[in-house]
């Protein structure tokens, strides 16, 4: 269970991050800026970048958001799976099956004098 501080202040202390220029669209005013972020969260692993706006800090916004959701994902509890039995039914449709395809292959091997 990975615990996530409420604020987005003591998250970025828990996290690593990167500020790069970002590619794509976008002119000169994307090649003299370094817009795109990348965020790692030390403590979980998680690394998120962003690189839709043209705001550092509305990236680094949209990355805490991601990684929160990341976090939420990661601490979900799986349901156990609980097995179950094949049915009468379908059991002897297997074996017969398996008769049949017995039956197939020894055809095909050479008789035995």
């Amino acid at each position: 269970m990975i615990k996530i501080p409420d604020s987005d202040d003591d998250l970025l202390k828990e996290c690593e991050v990167q500020v790069y220029r970002s590619s794509g669209k976008g002119g000169q005013h994307v090649n003299t800026t370094d817009s795109a972020v990348r965020v790692k969260h030390l403590p979980s692993g998680i690394v998120t970048t962003c690189q839709e706006s043209r705001s550092q800090h509305v990236n680094k916004g949209i990355c805490l958001n991601k990684i929160r959701a990341a976090v939420a994902e990661k601490n979900k509890v799986k349901k156990r799976r609980i097995p179950t039995k094949k049915k009468y039914s379908a059991k002897v449709k297997t074996l017969k099956k398996k008769k049949i395809r017995s039956d197939v292959k020894k055809k095909r091997q050479k008789p035995d004098y």
